[in-house]
Protein backbone atom coordinates (compact mmCIF):
# COMPACT_ATOMS: atom_id res chain seq x y z
CA UNK A 1 0.00 0.00 0.00
CA UNK A 2 1.25 3.47 -0.91
CA UNK A 3 1.69 6.09 1.84
CA UNK A 4 -1.25 8.48 2.03
CA UNK A 5 -2.62 11.56 3.74
CA UNK A 6 -6.40 11.24 3.99
CA UNK A 7 -8.50 14.34 4.68
CA UNK A 8 -12.26 14.79 4.46
CA UNK A 9 -13.95 17.42 6.65
CA UNK A 10 -17.44 17.34 5.05
CA UNK A 11 -20.36 16.74 7.39
CA UNK A 12 -23.03 14.50 5.84
CA UNK A 13 -26.69 14.85 6.79
CA UNK A 14 -28.31 11.77 5.31
CA UNK A 15 -32.02 10.97 5.14
CA UNK A 16 -35.47 12.46 4.90
CA UNK A 17 -36.14 15.82 6.50
CA UNK A 18 -32.49 16.79 6.78
CA UNK A 19 -32.82 19.95 4.68
CA UNK A 20 -34.35 21.69 7.68
CA UNK A 21 -31.09 21.19 9.60
CA UNK A 22 -29.06 23.49 7.37
CA UNK A 23 -30.34 26.55 9.25
CA UNK A 24 -28.18 25.53 12.21
CA UNK A 25 -25.08 24.96 10.06
CA UNK A 26 -24.98 28.35 8.36
CA UNK A 27 -23.96 31.31 10.55
CA UNK A 28 -27.10 33.38 11.32
CA UNK A 29 -25.45 36.61 10.19
CA UNK A 30 -24.27 35.13 6.87
CA UNK A 31 -25.38 36.60 3.57
CA UNK A 32 -26.12 33.50 1.52
CA UNK A 33 -26.04 32.94 -2.24
CA UNK A 34 -28.13 29.93 -3.24
CA UNK A 35 -26.86 28.45 -6.52
CA UNK A 36 -28.79 26.01 -8.67
CA UNK A 37 -29.39 24.89 -12.24
CA UNK A 38 -32.72 24.79 -14.07
CA UNK A 39 -36.21 24.60 -12.68
CA UNK A 40 -36.29 21.02 -11.40
CA UNK A 41 -35.76 21.99 -7.75
CA UNK A 42 -38.85 24.18 -7.94
CA UNK A 43 -40.90 21.30 -9.35
CA UNK A 44 -39.87 18.64 -6.82
CA UNK A 45 -40.24 20.77 -3.70
CA UNK A 46 -36.56 21.08 -2.85
CA UNK A 47 -36.50 24.82 -3.54
CA UNK A 48 -39.36 25.50 -1.15
CA UNK A 49 -37.79 23.36 1.58
CA UNK A 50 -34.44 25.12 1.27
CA UNK A 51 -36.00 28.57 1.31
CA UNK A 52 -38.05 27.62 4.38
CA UNK A 53 -34.91 26.39 6.14
CA UNK A 54 -33.17 29.69 5.33
CA UNK A 55 -36.07 31.87 6.46
CA UNK A 56 -33.94 33.61 9.07
CA UNK A 57 -31.08 34.36 6.68
CA UNK A 58 -30.45 36.97 4.01
CA UNK A 59 -30.55 34.96 0.77
CA UNK A 60 -29.81 35.84 -2.85
CA UNK A 61 -30.10 33.39 -5.74
CA UNK A 62 -28.08 32.51 -8.82
CA UNK A 63 -29.77 30.12 -11.24
CA UNK A 64 -28.74 28.65 -14.58
CA UNK A 65 -25.64 26.59 -13.78
CA UNK A 66 -25.51 24.13 -16.66
CA UNK A 67 -24.72 20.43 -16.85
CA UNK A 68 -20.97 20.56 -17.41
CA UNK A 69 -20.86 23.99 -15.73
CA UNK A 70 -19.35 26.71 -17.86
CA UNK A 71 -16.66 29.12 -16.79
CA UNK A 72 -18.53 31.94 -18.48
CA UNK A 73 -21.72 31.38 -16.46
CA UNK A 74 -19.84 30.88 -13.19
CA UNK A 75 -17.95 34.13 -13.62
CA UNK A 76 -21.31 35.92 -13.60
CA UNK A 77 -21.95 34.37 -10.20
CA UNK A 78 -18.48 35.42 -9.03
CA UNK A 79 -19.28 39.00 -9.98
CA UNK A 80 -22.54 38.80 -8.00
CA UNK A 81 -20.75 37.44 -4.94
CA UNK A 82 -18.28 40.30 -5.00
CA UNK A 83 -20.82 43.04 -5.64
CA UNK A 84 -23.26 41.85 -2.96
CA UNK A 85 -20.77 40.91 -0.26
CA UNK A 86 -21.82 37.25 -0.13
CA UNK A 87 -20.05 35.27 2.59
CA UNK A 88 -21.68 31.80 2.32
CA UNK A 89 -22.70 29.70 -0.68
CA UNK A 90 -25.30 26.95 -0.85
CA UNK A 91 -25.29 24.73 -3.93
CA UNK A 92 -28.62 22.99 -4.52
CA UNK A 93 -28.64 20.40 -7.30
CA UNK A 94 -26.48 17.71 -8.83
CA UNK A 95 -22.74 17.39 -9.31
CA UNK A 96 -22.54 20.18 -11.88
CA UNK A 97 -24.06 22.69 -9.48
CA UNK A 98 -21.74 21.52 -6.71
CA UNK A 99 -18.69 21.70 -9.00
CA UNK A 100 -19.71 25.16 -10.11
CA UNK A 101 -20.21 26.31 -6.53
CA UNK A 102 -16.70 25.14 -5.66
CA UNK A 103 -15.28 27.27 -8.45
CA UNK A 104 -17.34 30.29 -7.40
CA UNK A 105 -16.13 29.83 -3.81
CA UNK A 106 -12.48 29.89 -4.88
CA UNK A 107 -12.70 32.52 -7.61
CA UNK A 108 -14.70 34.99 -5.52
CA UNK A 109 -11.84 35.55 -3.09
CA UNK A 110 -9.10 35.63 -5.72
CA UNK A 111 -7.69 38.91 -7.01
CA UNK A 112 -5.91 37.46 -10.06
CA UNK A 113 -7.20 35.80 -13.20
CA UNK A 114 -9.81 33.20 -12.21
CA UNK A 115 -8.98 30.89 -15.12
CA UNK A 116 -5.58 30.33 -13.51
CA UNK A 117 -7.37 28.20 -10.89
CA UNK A 118 -8.18 25.73 -13.66
CA UNK A 119 -4.93 26.15 -15.56
CA UNK A 120 -2.99 25.16 -12.44
CA UNK A 121 -5.38 22.47 -11.25
CA UNK A 122 -6.32 24.28 -8.07
CA UNK A 123 -2.79 24.46 -6.69
CA UNK A 124 -2.97 28.24 -6.36
CA UNK A 125 -6.13 28.24 -4.21
CA UNK A 126 -5.20 29.79 -0.88
CA UNK A 127 -8.71 30.43 0.39
CA UNK A 128 -12.36 29.99 -0.55
CA UNK A 129 -15.77 31.05 0.69
CA UNK A 130 -17.46 28.48 2.93
CA UNK A 131 -20.31 26.57 1.30
CA UNK A 132 -22.69 23.69 1.77
CA UNK A 133 -24.71 21.57 -0.64
CA UNK A 134 -28.13 19.99 -0.95
CA UNK A 135 -27.73 17.09 -3.37
CA UNK A 136 -30.54 16.17 -5.76
CA UNK A 137 -28.72 13.85 -8.18
CA UNK A 138 -26.34 11.14 -6.92
CA UNK A 139 -23.53 10.59 -9.40
CA UNK A 140 -20.30 12.52 -9.11
CA UNK A 141 -19.42 12.38 -5.41
CA UNK A 142 -18.68 16.12 -5.56
CA UNK A 143 -20.77 16.61 -2.43
CA UNK A 144 -18.01 15.05 -0.33
CA UNK A 145 -14.75 15.85 -2.09
CA UNK A 146 -12.52 18.77 -2.98
CA UNK A 147 -12.46 18.51 -6.77
CA UNK A 148 -14.48 19.86 -9.69
CA UNK A 149 -14.61 19.93 -13.48
CA UNK A 150 -15.40 23.14 -15.36
CA UNK A 151 -15.90 23.80 -19.09
CA UNK A 152 -14.82 26.92 -20.98
CA UNK A 153 -17.28 27.21 -23.83
CA UNK A 154 -15.20 29.67 -25.82
CA UNK A 155 -12.38 27.15 -26.28
CA UNK A 156 -14.22 23.84 -25.71
CA UNK A 157 -11.89 23.02 -22.81
CA UNK A 158 -12.79 20.93 -19.79
CA UNK A 159 -10.45 21.47 -16.87
CA UNK A 160 -10.43 19.93 -13.42
CA UNK A 161 -9.09 21.32 -10.18
CA UNK A 162 -8.60 20.03 -6.68
CA UNK A 163 -8.00 21.72 -3.34
CA UNK A 164 -8.59 21.05 0.33
CA UNK A 165 -10.04 24.57 0.51
CA UNK A 166 -13.15 23.59 -1.49
CA UNK A 167 -14.59 20.71 0.48
CA UNK A 168 -18.23 21.44 1.35
CA UNK A 169 -18.76 22.30 5.01
CA UNK A 170 -21.81 20.06 4.90
CA UNK A 171 -23.92 18.15 2.38
CA UNK A 172 -27.54 17.08 2.69
CA UNK A 173 -28.36 13.75 1.05
CA UNK A 174 -32.09 12.99 1.06
CA UNK A 175 -32.81 9.94 -1.14
CA UNK A 176 -36.49 10.86 -1.39
CA UNK A 177 -35.50 13.94 -3.40
CA UNK A 178 -34.30 11.66 -6.21
CA UNK A 179 -37.68 9.96 -6.79
CA UNK A 180 -38.69 12.32 -9.58
CA UNK A 181 -35.42 12.21 -11.50
CA UNK A 182 -35.72 11.25 -15.17
CA UNK A 183 -34.63 7.63 -15.65
CA UNK A 184 -31.85 8.80 -17.96
CA UNK A 185 -30.29 10.73 -15.09
CA UNK A 186 -30.70 7.78 -12.74
CA UNK A 187 -28.89 5.49 -15.17
CA UNK A 188 -26.20 8.08 -15.79
CA UNK A 189 -25.62 8.47 -12.07
CA UNK A 190 -25.18 4.75 -11.46
CA UNK A 191 -22.74 4.37 -14.36
CA UNK A 192 -20.83 7.48 -13.32
CA UNK A 193 -20.36 6.11 -9.80
CA UNK A 194 -19.40 2.68 -11.16
CA UNK A 195 -16.72 4.21 -13.39
CA UNK A 196 -15.37 6.30 -10.52
CA UNK A 197 -14.79 3.15 -8.52
CA UNK A 198 -13.18 1.35 -11.46
CA UNK A 199 -10.68 4.18 -12.05
CA UNK A 200 -9.41 3.71 -8.49
CA UNK A 201 -9.84 -0.04 -8.12
CA UNK A 202 -8.91 -1.61 -11.45
CA UNK A 203 -5.30 -0.46 -11.47
CA UNK A 204 -1.93 -1.89 -10.49
CA UNK A 205 -2.16 -4.03 -7.38
CA UNK A 206 -0.39 -2.74 -4.25
CA UNK A 207 -1.94 -5.14 -1.72
CA UNK A 208 -4.44 -2.60 -0.44
CA UNK A 209 -6.95 -5.20 0.68
CA UNK A 210 -9.27 -2.86 2.60
CA UNK A 211 -9.60 -0.44 -0.33
CA UNK A 212 -10.21 -3.35 -2.71
CA UNK A 213 -13.00 -4.77 -0.55
CA UNK A 214 -14.60 -1.36 -0.12
CA UNK A 215 -14.50 -0.84 -3.88
CA UNK A 216 -15.90 -4.27 -4.65
CA UNK A 217 -18.71 -3.73 -2.17
CA UNK A 218 -19.71 -0.50 -3.89
CA UNK A 219 -19.57 -2.13 -7.33
CA UNK A 220 -21.69 -5.08 -6.20
CA UNK A 221 -24.23 -2.76 -4.60
CA UNK A 222 -24.52 -0.65 -7.75
CA UNK A 223 -25.00 -3.81 -9.85
CA UNK A 224 -27.72 -5.02 -7.48
CA UNK A 225 -29.49 -1.74 -6.77
CA UNK A 226 -28.99 0.20 -10.01
CA UNK A 227 -31.56 -1.69 -12.09
CA UNK A 228 -34.04 -1.55 -9.18
CA UNK A 229 -33.74 2.25 -9.19
CA UNK A 230 -35.04 2.18 -12.76
CA UNK A 231 -37.84 -0.31 -12.18
CA UNK A 232 -38.92 0.94 -8.71
CA UNK A 233 -38.22 4.69 -8.79
CA UNK A 234 -39.98 5.43 -5.48
CA UNK A 235 -38.26 2.74 -3.40
CA UNK A 236 -36.53 4.73 -0.65
CA UNK A 237 -34.11 1.99 0.40
CA UNK A 238 -32.92 1.43 -3.18
CA UNK A 239 -32.39 5.14 -3.72
CA UNK A 240 -30.60 5.44 -0.38
CA UNK A 241 -28.13 2.71 -1.30
CA UNK A 242 -27.48 4.21 -4.74
CA UNK A 243 -27.02 7.67 -3.29
CA UNK A 244 -24.53 6.57 -0.64
CA UNK A 245 -22.64 4.47 -3.19
CA UNK A 246 -22.19 7.50 -5.43
CA UNK A 247 -20.83 9.54 -2.52
CA UNK A 248 -18.46 6.82 -1.31
CA UNK A 249 -17.24 6.20 -4.86
CA UNK A 250 -15.41 9.51 -4.91
CA UNK A 251 -15.03 10.87 -1.39
CA UNK A 252 -11.39 9.76 -1.29
CA UNK A 253 -11.76 6.71 0.92
CA UNK A 254 -11.28 3.96 -1.68
CA UNK A 255 -8.58 5.91 -3.50
CA UNK A 256 -6.10 6.36 -0.67
CA UNK A 257 -2.96 4.26 -0.78
CA UNK A 258 -3.58 2.94 -4.31
CA UNK A 259 -2.60 4.00 -7.85
CA UNK A 260 -5.40 5.74 -9.76
CA UNK A 261 -6.10 5.63 -13.48
CA UNK A 262 -8.56 8.30 -14.80
CA UNK A 263 -7.63 7.74 -18.46
CA UNK A 264 -11.23 6.82 -19.31
CA UNK A 265 -12.38 10.08 -17.75
CA UNK A 266 -9.78 12.13 -19.63
CA UNK A 267 -10.94 10.76 -22.99
CA UNK A 268 -14.56 11.07 -21.92
CA UNK A 269 -14.14 14.74 -21.02
CA UNK A 270 -12.93 15.47 -24.54
CA UNK A 271 -15.92 13.66 -26.04
CA UNK A 272 -18.25 15.72 -23.88
CA UNK A 273 -16.55 18.99 -24.77
CA UNK A 274 -16.58 18.23 -28.51
CA UNK A 275 -19.94 16.48 -28.93
CA UNK A 276 -21.95 17.38 -25.81
CA UNK A 277 -22.48 13.77 -24.77
CA UNK A 278 -23.46 13.24 -21.15
CA UNK A 279 -20.41 12.52 -19.00
CA UNK A 280 -21.68 9.05 -18.07
CA UNK A 281 -22.47 8.28 -21.69
CA UNK A 282 -18.80 8.76 -22.59
CA UNK A 283 -17.70 6.54 -19.69
CA UNK A 284 -20.04 3.72 -20.76
CA UNK A 285 -18.49 3.82 -24.23
CA UNK A 286 -14.82 4.20 -23.31
CA UNK A 287 -14.36 2.07 -20.17
CA UNK A 288 -14.99 -1.39 -21.73
CA UNK A 289 -12.65 -0.60 -24.63
CA UNK A 290 -10.00 0.77 -22.28
CA UNK A 291 -10.10 -2.46 -20.28
CA UNK A 292 -9.79 -4.56 -23.43
CA UNK A 293 -6.86 -2.57 -24.79
CA UNK A 294 -5.06 -2.59 -21.43
CA UNK A 295 -5.99 -6.08 -20.29
CA UNK A 296 -2.37 -7.27 -20.07
CA UNK A 297 -1.25 -4.33 -17.92
CA UNK A 298 -4.32 -4.79 -15.71
CA UNK A 299 -4.42 -8.58 -15.87
CA UNK A 300 -4.14 -9.36 -12.14
CA UNK A 301 -6.80 -6.86 -11.15
CA UNK A 302 -9.10 -7.88 -14.01
CA UNK A 303 -8.98 -11.47 -12.82
CA UNK A 304 -9.73 -10.31 -9.28
CA UNK A 305 -12.61 -8.18 -10.59
CA UNK A 306 -13.95 -11.12 -12.60
CA UNK A 307 -13.88 -13.40 -9.56
CA UNK A 308 -15.07 -11.11 -6.79
CA UNK A 309 -17.57 -8.94 -8.64
CA UNK A 310 -18.88 -11.27 -11.35
CA UNK A 311 -18.25 -14.67 -9.73
CA UNK A 312 -15.97 -15.86 -12.55
CA UNK A 313 -13.22 -17.97 -11.01
CA UNK A 314 -12.84 -21.01 -13.21
CA UNK A 315 -11.61 -21.85 -16.69
CA UNK A 316 -9.48 -19.92 -19.14
CA UNK A 317 -8.11 -16.64 -17.74
CA UNK A 318 -8.51 -14.67 -20.96
CA UNK A 319 -12.06 -15.94 -21.24
CA UNK A 320 -12.82 -14.83 -17.68
CA UNK A 321 -11.45 -11.36 -18.37
CA UNK A 322 -13.46 -10.93 -21.55
CA UNK A 323 -16.62 -12.20 -19.88
CA UNK A 324 -16.17 -9.74 -17.01
CA UNK A 325 -15.75 -6.86 -19.45
CA UNK A 326 -18.74 -8.03 -21.49
CA UNK A 327 -20.88 -8.20 -18.34
CA UNK A 328 -19.78 -4.69 -17.42
CA UNK A 329 -20.84 -3.52 -20.86
CA UNK A 330 -24.18 -5.29 -20.51
CA UNK A 331 -24.73 -3.68 -17.12
CA UNK A 332 -24.22 -0.23 -18.66
CA UNK A 333 -26.76 -1.03 -21.37
CA UNK A 334 -29.14 -2.39 -18.72
CA UNK A 335 -28.90 1.02 -17.05
CA UNK A 336 -30.04 2.59 -20.32
CA UNK A 337 -26.71 3.79 -21.72
CA UNK A 338 -25.26 2.99 -25.12
CA UNK A 339 -21.78 1.55 -25.41
CA UNK A 340 -20.62 2.46 -28.93
CA UNK A 341 -19.62 5.78 -30.44
CA UNK A 342 -21.62 4.88 -33.53
CA UNK A 343 -24.74 4.81 -31.35
CA UNK A 344 -24.28 8.57 -30.99
CA UNK A 345 -23.59 9.12 -34.69
CA UNK A 346 -19.82 9.41 -34.27
CA UNK A 347 -17.32 7.91 -36.70
CA UNK A 348 -13.57 7.86 -37.44
CA UNK A 349 -13.51 11.64 -37.81
CA UNK A 350 -14.45 11.95 -34.15
CA UNK A 351 -11.54 9.70 -33.20
CA UNK A 352 -9.09 12.09 -34.81
CA UNK A 353 -10.81 15.09 -33.24
CA UNK A 354 -10.51 13.60 -29.76
CA UNK A 355 -6.87 12.64 -30.29
CA UNK A 356 -6.10 16.19 -31.43
CA UNK A 357 -7.82 17.59 -28.34
CA UNK A 358 -5.93 15.23 -26.03
CA UNK A 359 -2.65 16.32 -27.61
CA UNK A 360 -3.55 20.01 -27.35
CA UNK A 361 -4.38 19.62 -23.68
CA UNK A 362 -1.24 17.64 -22.86
CA UNK A 363 -3.07 14.37 -22.19
CA UNK A 364 -0.38 12.23 -23.78
CA UNK A 365 0.63 9.93 -20.91
CA UNK A 366 -2.53 8.91 -19.07
CA UNK A 367 -3.25 6.06 -16.69
CA UNK A 368 -1.85 4.97 -13.37
CA UNK A 369 1.61 4.47 -14.88
CA UNK A 370 1.50 6.95 -17.75
CA UNK A 371 1.21 4.17 -20.31
CA UNK A 372 -1.87 5.47 -22.14
CA UNK A 373 -0.16 7.36 -24.93
CA UNK A 374 -1.97 8.98 -27.83
CA UNK A 375 -1.47 5.74 -29.76
CA UNK A 376 -3.17 3.77 -27.00
CA UNK A 377 -5.98 6.32 -26.76
CA UNK A 378 -6.51 5.99 -30.52
CA UNK A 379 -6.81 2.19 -30.17
CA UNK A 380 -9.37 2.64 -27.40
CA UNK A 381 -11.43 5.07 -29.45
CA UNK A 382 -11.27 2.93 -32.58
CA UNK A 383 -12.37 -0.11 -30.59
CA UNK A 384 -15.25 1.99 -29.24
CA UNK A 385 -16.67 2.73 -32.68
Amino acid sequence: MINFDFYNPTQILFGQGQIAAIAKLIPPQAKVLMTYGGGSIKQNGVYDEVRAALAGHTVLEFAGIEPNPSYETLMQAVALVKSEGIDFLLGVGGGSVVDGTKFIAAAAVRDGEAWDILEKGGKIIDDALPFGTVLTLPATGSEMNGSAVITRKATQEKRSFMSRKVYPKFSVLDPSKTFTLPLRQVGNGVVDAFAHVMEQYLTASVNASVQDRFAEGILLTLIEEGPKALSHPDDYDVRANVMWCATLALNGLIGVGVPQDWSTHAIGHELTALYELDHAQTLAVILPSMLRVRKQAKRAKLLQYAARVWGLDGGDEDGRIETAIARTEYFFRHMGLKTRLADYGLDHASVEAVIAALETHGMTALGEQGEVTLAVSRKVLELSL
